[in-house]
């Protein structure tokens, strides 16, 4: 039996941009961990790309990992337009440079590292781990507001 980790995650932000957070579920061998951040100027596409990274980086080694985010932009960014960015020097199709390009070459390196397959999953659309990653995230924004 292959180990893997599931990973479930998504961003949220009120206003874009905005005060933002994150959230993730990680799953592996009957486990559960949960996790959350927020950014006090941000933005929906930045906040989804931090719940991929802040949940790979808490993995302690290499292993396969299976992301499901509700995230087009992360999911397709990492499986079809992150190779002609690289090959083109961090530019989009039309010359223009990558927005987000910081938080894309962080999540290239850490996703180096692991086995990862990427699934898109419609968001609220009652996925439980969906939807319970996206309370995470607004969780981050509360928080953010409170302090």
């Amino acid at each position: 039996m292959t180990e893997t980790v599931d990973i479930y995650t998504d961003g949220a932000c009120s206003g874009n941009p905005g005060p933002g957070g994150w959230g993730a579920i990680l799953r592996y061998n009957g486990r559960e961990k949960e996790m959350f951040g927020y950014d006090a100027a941000t933005t929906n596409n930045r906040m989804e790309l931090m719940a991929v990274i802040e949940a790979l980086r808490s993995l302690k080694r290499s292993i396969p990992v299976r992301v499901h985010t509700d995230s087009q932009y992360v999911q397709k960014g990492m499986t079809e337009w992150i190779h002609g960015w690289k090959r083109r020097g961090w530019k989009t199709a039309g010359k223009e440079p990558v927005k987000n390009e910081d938080l894309w070459r962080t999540l290239d390196a850490l996703a180096a590292t692991h086995a990862i397959q990427w699934f898109w999953v419609k968001g609220h659309a009652g996925h439980p781990e969906n939807e319970r990653a996206d309370e995470l995230a607004r969780r981050g924004i509360e928080l953010k507001r409170g302090s």
